[in-house]
């Protein structure tokens, strides 16, 4: 009895995994080992970005609250405290918006604010 060789199965699971590859440098496109090794890599730093990009969101955000808040002559801590002293629930994301795009709007929560942190 021959042996079995596994000749198109092997060519379609090495063509497929050179298929990921595609745009990598050197080796890393080319040779099946090198490849596989990189793709399984790439798909690792896929899976912790994912969750790493909703910090760096985040950090945005916190970053143009500050600098707007600034602007009002308060700190970020400040403010993020009198609105919650002030009972005001709005998030990190829609601030920002606020900040970012309508000026006026962030100004009255800023006043709404410090007149919770004076009290």
């Amino acid at each position: 009895m021959p042996r079995v060789k596994g000749g198109t199965v092997t060519r379609q699971r090495r063509k497929k995994i050179i298929k990921l590859a595609k745009g990598y440098r050197g080796a890393k496109h080319l040779q099946f080992k090198a490849a596989k090794e990189q793709v399984l890599k790439s798909y690792q730093y896929a899976f912790r970005d994912r969750r790493k990009n909703k910090s760096n969101f985040r950090k945005l955000w916190i970053a143009r609250i500050n600098a707007a808040a600034r602007m009002n002559d308060i700190s970020y801590s400040q403010l993020m405290h009198g609105l919650k002293v002030a009972g005001v629930e709005v998030n990190r994301k829609m601030l920002a918006d606020l900040a970012v795009k309508d000026g006026a709007a962030f100004s009255a929560l800023v006043d709404e604010a410090k007149k919770a942190l004076a009290k």
